[in-house]
This record gives C-alpha cells, structure tokens and sequence, in this order.
C-alpha cells in the first residue's frame, strides 16, 4: 500500500517569528480573524510587521464558521485582490481562511495567495493540515474538507500570542492536542513519519499541559504544547484520525460543545472500544501512547486500562468532565436528531481511518455511554 508523507509548509518558531512578515513588501495583504483578536490588539502586532503593505481585515469569523463566512470573506476580498492571506487565531480563523482561500482563487483565478498561517491557539493544528472544518448550521452538521489546496504555504509559531489564552480554553486544545496524537498513531494510514510526529507531540503535551493549567504564564510550557499542536497536525494530515473526530464533529454540530472539550469526553470511550475487538496492531499503539505517559506496563488490555484511566484522571483534574449530563447538554436536541448524528459519525471522513470499523448500532451505544 502507497502511503505519502508531505513536507510542507515552513514552519518558524521562537518569540520573535513574526519578523518574517518583515520581508513583505509593498504586498496586498488580507488578514482573516475573529473580533476578539482584532479589539484585543493582536491584530495590530501583526500590522506593525506590515508596515510598507496595503493591509485589509475581515474580522467576522465565528466559532464553527461556515460556509456563508466563506463566501463573505471571499467577497470582501475580491476587488482588493490580495497577494498574501494571513490567518490569524484559533482553529476557526485559520479554517475559514483556508476556505476564503480558495473560495478567492475561483472568483479570481488568475491570482496567485500566499497563505500563512498564525495560530493563536494550541490545538488544531491547522496552520500544517489540509484540512478545514466548516459548519451547515441548518443542518447542524459539520463537514471536513480535505484537499492539498487548504495547506498553508508558512506556520508562523510564536508562543507569545497564546499567553492570554483562558486556562479552560488552553486546556481543551491542549487534548484536542492529545487526541489528534493518539488518533494518528492508532490510524489505519500511520506511518513512521506520521509515527515519530505523534509520539514527541504526546510526550510534549502530556509534560507540559499540567504545567499550563498550573500557570499559564509559563512561556516554556506554552513553546512545547504550541509545537506538539504543530507537530500532531503534521502526524494527522499524513496518517488520518479516527471515531473520536468523526462523532465529535457531529455531535459538536447539532450541541454547540467545543471541539477539544467533546474530544476529551470521547477519547477514553473510543479507545476502549477500539481495544474490545482485541486487534493487536491497535493495542500495541496504545501500549506504545500508555508508555510514553510513563505508565509501565507489560499486559497489553491493562496497559490500554491505564491509558484510559490517565486520560479521564487529566480531564477530571483539570476540569473537563465525563458525560453530556454533567456538561448540562441539551438531551431532548439530542435524542431529537440522535439518527442524523449516527449517520454524520459513519460519513465522518475522519471516521474512515479508525482501527476499528464501527457499525451504526455501535455509535448508537456509544453515544448512549457519552449521555451518561
């Protein structure tokens, strides 16, 4: 079986990597946000390393965004027609960039955009995938897009701009982190590359996360969960993820819930749902991802226990909790669209790469555990 490993985008790291917008020039540049980054003043430290370009700011990205965000954002570049696109912020910002992006590059085809990405968060990873979740609200899904045009052409990773991220917010990414490792090593398209990728960004956040939740000040714990994102964003756009992605998404779509919070909830359920087919490749990995949490075990299904139980003692310590009751989700909503939800999992993309093959009466019981 033919498998591919890309080696794109530049990355630039350290507290100073925002200099390199300093060699742009007399460029038309587009910078797509949300309000928050534009009132807290982030996005004028971007400008400020622009100061010879035509600047313009399409700040209206909403969490989730969707597919009318795209177009608008499309439309309001259009007559400027900017040379570079800049993402900044969370996985929303750099998912409806890429999307604008390529909306763009159909109304104006003839244009070439340099898209650099600059999270202001530690988890999606987007600023290295090909990948970009955008939202239906009327149909409360969401789709993952995955094409080679949504990759960034630069990751700009600068540890300074998460330092005012809530500690909730930190924390929910940072296993959004956890997740995206653990999904690509168990994934039926791993590979050495994506292996080695995912195995320092476990190693990274699992030493680093408690460190943040405990001060998130500390620049040093920021710099090594903002490159494991990186590095885990890496390992999934190559390998794939897993069920874990596939019913967060839908289940995100209809109950609003975060994508690392619902990610966290599902992460333990799914591994143990994994294991209980007893295949050995996936057992193995999990043993591997048990031991690089320093959890020593020589049996394969209690090591896969331990991980389990080290996953759901990190959320619980640092305040994610384990069911959709305890969230205060709104069940009837569920319960309502809960044959849609099963079907979204199964159609998932993300879905399509799990160790174990799911059936739709497996999500429903899955789902059911989740309530709790």
């Amino acid at each position: 079986m033919t498998k591919q490993f890309y080696v794109k985008p530049k990355v630039y790291t350290g507290t100073d990597s925002l200099s390199l917008l300093e060699q742009y020039h007399n460029k038309r540049v587009g910078i797509v946000t949300d309000s928050f980054m534009a009132s807290s003043g982030m996005t004028d430290r971007v400008q400020q390393r622009l100061s010879s370009c035509s600047v313009k700011i399409f700040s209206d990205v909403k969490p989730d965004p969707s597919v009318d965000i795209l177009v608008q954002g499309a439309g309001y570049f259009q007559s400027f027609r900017p040379e570079v696109i800049i993402a900044l912020g969370g996985g929303s910002s750099l998912d409806a960039a890429k999307g604008i992006l390529v909306t763009l590059q159909d109304l104006i085809p003839d244009q070439k955009i340099l898209l650099i990405a600059i999270p202001t968060t530690s988890g999606s990873g987007s600023e290295v995938t090909s990948y970009a979740v955008i939202s239906e609200p009327e149909s409360g899904r969401k789709y993952p897009l995955v094409s080679d045009q949504l990759l960034p052409d630069i990751a700009i990773l600068d540890a300074s701009l998460v330092l005012s991220v809530p500690r909730s917010v930190s924390i929910d990414t940072g296993m959004d982190v956890i997740t995206h490792a653990i999904e690509a090593y168990v994934s039926t398209n791993a590979n050495d590359f994506s292996d080695a990728l995912a195995e320092k960004a476990l190693s990274l956040v699992h030493t680093y996360l408690p460190v943040i939740y405990r001060d998130g000040n500390n620049l040093q714990a920021r710099e090594k969960v903002h490159n494991a994102s990186c590095m885990a964003g890496m390992a999934f756009n190559s390998a794939g993820l897993g069920l874990v992605h596939g019913l967060a998404h839908a289940l995100g779509g209809v109950l609003h819930i975060p994508h690392g919070k619902i990610n966290a909830m599902l992460l333990p359920i799914i591994i143990e749902f994994n294991a209980a087919q007893q295949q050995k490749t996936a057992i193995d990995r999990y043993v591997t991802c048990a031991q690089i949490f320093g959890l020593n075990s020589h049996s394969g299904p209690y090591a896969v226990k331990q991980l389990v139980n080290e996953i759901r003692r990190m959320n619980q310590t640092m305040g994610i909790v384990h069911s959709l009751k305890a969230l205060g989700s709104d069940l009837q909503l569920l319960a309502k669209n809960r044959d849609s939800i099963i079907q979204a999992a199964l159609d998932d993309g993300c879905t399509q790469t799990n160790p174990r093959k799911a059936s739709a009466a497996e999500v429903d019981r899955l789902i059911t555990k989740i309530i709790g």
